[in-house]
């Protein structure tokens, strides 16, 4: 490691606009650590059809090729983050409503898609590989933990439930980081506040998530990123 005396925090994250928007801060908040961003450039959970089975040796898969880049061995690493959208996913089917639309919508209420079965299977899937990484403590050696943002990033930091495009992203995510810069105990607050924060440990917040339309609620257990450190 490049920086002997600083353990690797490491963050999965779905796009660029998530380090965009967060990765200034978090940088400043664990300066005492060596932070690291891994965009994934999409969704893991859903990429490729990835199975529950499968989804531990894919992430595994990511983690080494960061080792192979900085030379990294498992000793270094203080923990991984992974941060993930919920997209809706642990509502009812019964809540997934055909319509005339080019991308999924997320709605209070429901969610809005050209092909019902499509979604519901992108659901179930994602649900499935969901409830098993909010279990998994360690990848080998090295602390893992996931966390969620309902629906996404942008519902949580902006409370607009739409769906952006890059560039809409980019712009939001540029004034997002530029509004904390050199204020991360501002936005700790604003992320551990009643305004976002699903309350409860851990796990109960992940429970909340997986009961009626909660998942299409804005919340986040991202405050818990702090709190563990």
């Amino acid at each position: 490691m490049k920086n002997s005396e600083k353990r690797v925090l490491l963050f999965l994250v779905e796009g660029p606009s998530d380090e965009a928007a967060i990765g200034t801060v978090i940088k400043e908040y664990f300066e005492a650590e060596q932070v690291q961003f891994l965009v994934v450039h999409g969704d893991i959970t859903v990429r490729d059809y990835v199975s529950t089975d499968k989804i531990l040796s894919k992430i595994n898969d990511l983690i080494n090729k960061v080792k192979s880049r900085y030379g990294y061995k498992n000793a270094d690493f203080m923990r991984i983050i992974h941060l993930t959208d919920s997209d809706g996913v642990f509502i009812p089917d019964e809540f997934v409503h055909q319509a005339d639309v080019e991308n999924i919508g997320y709605y209070g209420d429901r969610m809005e898609t050209s092909s019902i079965k499509n979604t519901l299977d992108r659901n179930h899937r994602k649900r499935e590989i969901l409830l098993k990484l909010r279990r998994t403590g360690k990848l080998g050696t090295i602390p893992y933990r996931i966390y969620y943002n309902s629906c996404n990033l942008e519902h949580v930091l902006f409370g607009e439930q739409k769906d952006f495009d890059n560039k809409q992203k980019e712009e939001l995510s540029d004034g997002f980081a530029e509004q904390y810069e050199g204020r991360a105990n501002d936005f700790v607050r604003f992320i551990s506040s009643p305004e976002v924060a699903v309350p409860g440990s851990y796990q109960d917040t992940w429970k909340y998530l997986e009961e009626g339309l909660n998942s299409l609620k804005r919340g986040t257990n991202m405050y818990y990123i702090f709190q563990e450190g």
